[in-house]
Order: structure tokens, then sequence, then C-alpha cells
């Protein structure tokens, strides 16, 4: 299994009610049940107050490489990707579980 891990930090002046990170959250909670890939989805806000702490976070996991692969060029998640381009920067980690 791989373990895809990524976390959000939003972009200077951008908070969690405007109506782009409600959109970019709503499109990637929509991904599960959409994409037959993903094998484990969980998202959230995270909770902590330390000023190294990133925003918002997405844990799943999948299959193998190609699984993956499949999620990361469909183009529903391309979409999501696509709307938090436009206030946001992340961090990926993807490992074997």
């Amino acid at each position: 299994m791989i373990r895809h891990l990524v976390l959000f930090k939003l972009a200077a002046g951008v908070e969690r009610d405007d109506p782009r990170v409600v959109e970019g959250v709503a499109a990637f909670r929509s991904l599960e049940g959409t994409i037959p890939e993903i094998r484990h989805w969980e998202l959230g806000w995270n909770l902590s107050d330390r000023p190294i702490a990133y925003d918002f976070a997405i844990n799943s996991a999948f299959e193998d490489a190609a699984g993956l692969r499949a999620y990361a060029e469909h183009p529903e998640h391309q979409a999501g990707v696509a709307l938090w381009r436009e206030f946001s920067t992340w961090v990926i980690a993807d490992y074997e579980f």
C-alpha cells in the first residue's frame, strides 16, 4: 500500500471561510467514491495553533503506484488541484506501508 499525505498552507490573508477555500474543500471531499483507486480517504483542518503547522491535510492510501498515478491524473483530482492552486501551497509525502 502507498500512503499519500498532502499538507496545505493557505496564502496570507486567506481564511477557511473564503468561498474559494470552501469550494476547494468540497471538491476534495467529493473524491471519495468518485475515484475507484482510493483505498483510504480522510481530510480535515489542522487543530494546532503552532506557527509551523500547516492548515489543511489529506491522508489517503492506494494499493500501488499505478493506483496513485491514476488518482493523480484523474480529471476530478486535477480540478481540485486547480482550485487549491489559487489560494495555497502544499507539500506531499508518499511512502509504502
